[in-house]
């Protein structure tokens, strides 16, 4: 049996010549498709630049990369070494001392190291001989105690004459253009010293601290200078002396 239809229903349904309720139109599909293809235009344009500017920030990197390297290079072209002289004094164990300091504390691969011994004058032929450093063995000795402690390290010769010790060292190292000058030091006694400070007054000589060589060069050199002595046989470091310092213990 059929059922008849709702009330309703019937209402709502109206003839073509009536009046519709008006319903909204739908998007155009050919619009939609234009915003889409702009908005892609858009992005693929976005996406290009910033490709771009990322290749020109990895080129500009890359630029300052190789002129650091170039600088440093530069740079390290630029260094020049100094010279640092040593006193040999005739090879003897003080003088090898200061050698040994010198060359763990104080000289850089690009240094030079002079080492300068001093004939006493007045020898006539003798002191020609003394003169040339080939006949010098405590020379070649102490250059070889360079090479194999420091073989990057240049070795020189000089050889002076001079009657005192102290301004001759003082004289060389002024005209040899030095950075730094190591001088060995022995061990004196305070009333060694004082006798020796009293005989420096009393002859007016400008021996300062001590009278010794070691003291004069320390007082009146034009660079840099300093005594090294061990502080003992056994070791335990080094005792330094400087113009303002006197036995500076370095403990190495």
């Amino acid at each position: 049996m059929a059922r008849p239809l709702r009330s309703f229903c019937l209402h709502r349904i109206r003839s073509g010549g009536g009046c519709a309720a008006p319903t909204a139109a739908p998007p155009s599909i050919c619009g939609a498709k234009e915003e889409q293809a702009d908005s892609g235009d858009g992005d693929g344009k976005s996406s290009v630049k910033d490709a771009k500017e990322e290749e020109e920030d990895e080129e500009e990197a890359k630029k300052k990369k190789k002129g650091g390297g170039n600088e440093a290079s530069a740079a390290a072209a630029i260094v020049v070494g100094r010279k640092v002289m040593v006193a040999a004094d005739g090879g003897s164990e003080e003088a090898r001392t200061a050698l040994q300091w010198a060359l763990s504390h104080a000289v850089r691969p690009c240094d030079t190291l002079v080492l300068l011994d001093v004939a006493r004058g007045g020898g006539g032929g003798n002191g020609k001989n003394r003169r040339d450093p080939r006949g010098c063995q405590h020379l070649e000795a102490m250059r070889s105690i360079c090479q194999a402690k420091r073989p990057e390290v240049r070795v020189e010769f000089c050889v002076v004459e001079g009657k005192d010790r102290g301004p001759a060292i003082v004289e060389a190292a002024r005209k040899q253009g030095v950075s730094l000058l190591v001088v060995g030091q022995k061990k004196r006694s305070v009333t060694w010293r004082l006798l020796s400070m009293w005989m420096a007054g009393v002859k007016g000589a400008a021996a300062g601290g001590g009278g010794s060589a070691a003291d004069y060069c320390v007082q009146h050199a034009a660079c840099m200078a300093l005594a090294v002595r061990r502080k003992s046989r056994r070791g335990g470091g080094y005792l330094i002396t400087t113009r303002r310092q006197r036995d500076f213990w370095l403990l190495a």
